[in-house]
């Protein structure tokens, strides 16, 4: 079987003008996400930056991705639109998705989602709790009723994107707030899998339990073979052929 091909995509901003970030991801966020993929096999994974020509994302890096990871934050409205629509493109037609933590600001999520994305948050280094809401779902293989990561960025509802066809799970946090934190939808042939946890400035995605979340995501948003449908103009009598 042929390695699932997955994109790794990062804007790569913060680690390289906050020092504080630069110390817990000194090759870039994107880089921490690509090596338990890597490591875990069966994938071959590359990795693109916003400062990349095309933002690393051509239509030929775009054509040889299965699955395409997408973290952001800081330089959203830096994002082309046209590599954006090309990036929406390619779920419709099939390449999974999967958003990660403030990417749900992202141009891509948002066309996706036709909503703002908008959230309540807090960053006050308080514990967040993730409880599995859906046990059996592939996203959540492995884990137990829930997991907690000791210190994170809160998010809190209302999280304005349609109604998720999976909640996979609910982050709750100290200050009362609960947050829909592991969704699911399906765009045409594609799907997008949205996870909250991950904000800059904490080591979260050295999280034995958040790399296997997100190992479980690119394989549930992988490709599925589907025949593709004949749109445009029929003549009459096409049973006949």
């Amino acid at each position: 079987m042929s390695p699932l091909r997955i994109t790794v995509w990062n804007e790569f901003r913060h680690e390289r003008t906050n020092e504080k970030v630069i110390q817990i991801y000194p090759k870039g966020i994107h880089e921490a996400l690509a090596a338990p993929l890597r490591e875990a096999g069966g994938f071959e994974v590359a990795t693109a930056t916003l400062d990349e020509p095309e933002h690393g994302l051509s239509d030929a890096r775009l054509d040889a991705t299965d699955v395409l990871l997408w973290w952001s934050h800081m330089a959203n409205r830096e994002v082309s639109d046209e590599r954006a629509r090309q990036v929406v493109d390619r779920v419709w037609k099939g390449m999974g998705l999967v958003v990660l933590h403030s990417g749900l600001l992202g141009k891509p999520f948002k066309l996706l989602m036709g909503t703002s994305g908008e959230l309540k948050w807090r960053e006050a280094h308080e514990r967040e709790l993730l409880w599995v809401t859906k046990p059996g779902h592939p996203v959540a293989e492995g884990l137990g009723d829930h997991f907690s990561i000791e210190a994170e960025e809160m998010y809190g509802e209302p999280f304005d994107v349609p109604e998720p066809e999976a909640t996979v799970f609910i982050s709750s946090f100290p200050g009362g707030e609960v947050f829909r934190s592991g969704c699911c939808w399906t765009r045409g042939a594609g799907k997008i899998f949205y996870f909250r946890p991950g904000h800059e400035t904490y080591p979260t995605y050295y999280d034995k339990n958040v790399q296997r979340v997100i190992r479980n995501a690119v394989r549930w948003a992988a490709p599925a073979y589907r025949a593709q449908p004949v749109w445009g103009n029929c003549k009459a009598g096409w049973l006949d052929r």
